[in-house]
């Protein structure tokens, strides 16, 4: 896992509303798998072609992938706009970068990032 699992506590608790109280992010509104309930992510979204890649700095194992791969479905709010996405799957890091445009930099390599999220537009 990049990230211990423990500042995963941290980034919701302190650091997602305070990016969520600014409006700059974009943010991934999700349903939890157990719960049920409308959770809201902050995260950066990078389109490709026919959807989007988003990295997993915590890995497949956070919660708000495994609500994803479990509904199958979310949305992203980016510039305004809600966009409706499906058929998520974990891709790793060769696959996501093969997509991703040069202009993304990618995440430092002390963190060991080896898994994205990629999810399709809805037609």
């Amino acid at each position: 896992m990049p990230m211990p699992r423990w500042f995963t506590k941290v980034t919701k608790h302190v650091f997602n509303p305070r990016e969520l109280k600014k409006g700059h992010r974009p943010v991934l509104t999700h349903v939890g798998r157990v719960s049920g309930q409308t959770y809201r992510t902050p995260l950066d979204a990078h389109a490709v072609d026919g959807g989007y890649v988003f990295v997993l700095v915590y890995g497949a194992e956070s919660d708000w992938c495994r609500n994803i791969l479990a509904a199958g479905r979310a949305t992203l709010t980016v510039d305004g706009r809600d966009v409706e996405l499906t058929a998520p799957r974990v891709i790793d890091g060769e696959a996501a970068w093969q997509q991703l445009p040069s202009t993304v930099k990618p995440p430092p390599r002390m963190l060991n990032i080896d898994e994205y999220l990629r999810m399709d537009h809805i037609a």
